[in-house]
């Protein structure tokens, strides 16, 4: 029981350093896009170099841009297969209900055969 409880301890001990070293490879990367950000020189319409805070306004404000664009995007793609698999069950739906009216034409055509 001991051995289960040192492994299991041992496991969760390794999870959570795959975790912070994650963070930590997150955090790296969001220091050197930030870096990259404030060493731009972005000018405005008068040609003055924006300030720090205009210019994360200015990534921000593209980045959501784009977020809104990609969404946009699969979202389309999205209804487009809901849309094929819809018309892929009506027709399906439509073909069983041509089979049924046909059996039941011939069931009423033995039953027609029947009384007569």
């Amino acid at each position: 029981m001991e051995l289960i409880t040192l492994s299991s301890s041992i496991y969760h001990l390794a999870k959570d350093t795959h975790l912070i070293e994650k963070i930590h490879e997150l955090s790296a990367k969001g220091k050197e896009s930030i870096n990259k950000v404030g060493s731009e020189t972005l000018l405005d319409d008068e040609g003055n170099e924006l300030e720090l805070v205009d210019k994360f306004i200015q990534k921000t404000s593209q980045a959501k841009e784009e977020l809104e664009q990609r969404i946009e995007e699969l979202v389309a793609q999205f209804y487009k297969k809901i849309n094929v698999a819809h018309t892929d069950e009506i027709k399906a739906l439509h073909y069983k209900l041509e089979k049924a009216d046909m059996a039941i034409a011939l069931l009423e055509a033995r039953l027609n055969k029947l009384e007569a």
